[in-house]
């Protein structure tokens, strides 16, 4: 009996280890989530945050992050990072994303108007994560979304309601 139950919480004990895969960040051993975070909020209402994205270059991760970016702000809200940013998304509304597909696949085209309310901001900070995938890149990238001009937008194309 004793066994069996040596062997249940063994078997226990590794599951719960793995459940954190873990990442090389700039050379070094870390653990790391993929959720979009704040690092904070400018003067101008701007929400500065840290988000990823992958792709099979850095040009095509850090255009995948921005997307992630402006989508959390829109659709997930930020809930990690600084408790400066509003933690609520832009539309509450359930399956918006689904209901007006074909606005926001435009919206996120490559090159769509996505663009317009999301930069690098100055630093231009950017981080690789080596990948265990030859074929693809990921990496992390601070931004700074325009939440105001974002939420404008959607309510003048009836999206949101004012």
């Amino acid at each position: 009996m004793k066994k069996i139950l040596l062997l249940i919480v063994s078997c226990l004990a590794i599951s719960l280890y793995s459940c954190k895969t873990p990442t090389v960040i700039d050379g070094s051993n870390a653990y790391t989530t993929f959720e979009t975070e704040c690092l904070g909020v400018e003067l101008d209402g701007t929400q500065t945050l840290r988000a990823w994205g992958t792709g099979k270059n850095k040009g095509d991760a850090i255009d995948q992050a921005k997307k992630n970016a402006v989508r959390d702000v829109i659709f997930k809200g930020i809930t990690s990072g600084s408790s400066e940013c509003n933690k609520r998304p832009l539309i509450f509304e359930v399956n918006a994303q689904e209901k007006y597909e074909y606005y926001f696949n435009a919206f996120f085209a490559d090159g769509g108007e996505y663009k317009k309310y999301v930069d690098l901001g100055d630093e231009k900070r950017t981080s690789r994560i080596k990948a265990s995938n030859n074929t693809q890149e990921a990496w992390s990238v601070v931004v700074r979304v325009h939440r105001a001009e974002l939420k404008t937008r959607l309510i003048q194309d009836n999206i949101i309601k004012p």
